[in-house]
């Protein structure tokens, strides 16, 4: 039983560093720089991927032994597709205001890679239980790498996070970003940080 409950903890976390999408797998990438120019956006988006990720790995995890190889890919996005429609209309008609700032990129998890490598990689040839361990940990892994873009954005972008001012007034906006030059910047420095930290060697320890 212990062994078995380390195995599905380890499902979790590797989603929270070890396999983090956007700064480890390089998955995620079109929404991590498309919708990151606040928190909430970063946040919204996380979650919908969330729930479209961990409901696709439950029913394909679910179903893996009647589903044919053969259709085993159009069978995945039918379910995914059903998913992100239910999220977003979800988003729709209970956050009208943060559904019109995401556009067109909550339908676009159709095609995000995090999912389908999710569902062919794991959930296809795992139980119920390590894939919903899985997907938890992917997910919350890319809803914390938004919020964290989302964060350093809004921060340096307004001076304010949430709406809530957290720079005086000295500090001068950096208009850059909340512009896509500013995606891809803050993008390209947190990669550039996880590898460093994941490189880093301790005297009898292994890579952190």
């Amino acid at each position: 039983m212990a062994e078995n409950n380390t195995s599905l903890f380890y499902e979790f976390k590797k989603g929270l560093w070890q396999d983090i999408p956007p700064f480890r797998l390089v998955l995620g990438t079109c929404p991590t720089l498309a919708v990151t120019n606040s928190v909430i956006n970063g946040i919204a988006m996380g979650l919908a991927t969330l729930f479209v990720l961990l409901g696709a790995n439950i029913i394909i995890s679910a179903l893996r032994k009647y589903i044919a190889s053969q259709v085993r890919i159009a069978a995945y996005v039918v379910i995914i597709a059903l998913l992100v429609t239910v999220a977003d209309m979800f988003l729709a008609a209970k956050f009208p205001p943060i559904s019109k700032s995401l556009g067109p990129y909550v339908p676009l998890i159709i095609v995000n890679c995090i999912i389908l490598g999710r569902a062919e990689a794991f959930a296809q040839k795992n139980p119920v239980v390590p894939s919903i361990m899985d997907a938890l940990g992917i997910g919350i892994g890319f809803t914390l790498s938004l919020a964290t873009m989302g964060f350093i954005r809004e921060l340096l972008g307004f001076g304010s996070v949430l709406n809530i001012k957290l720079l005086g007034e000295w500090f001068e906006p950096w208009i850059v970003m909340i512009l896509p030059a500013g995606a891809f910047l803050v993008y390209g420095g947190l990669v550039a940080l996880v590898n460093y930290i994941s490189s880093r060697k301790t005297p009898g320890t292994e890579t952190l």
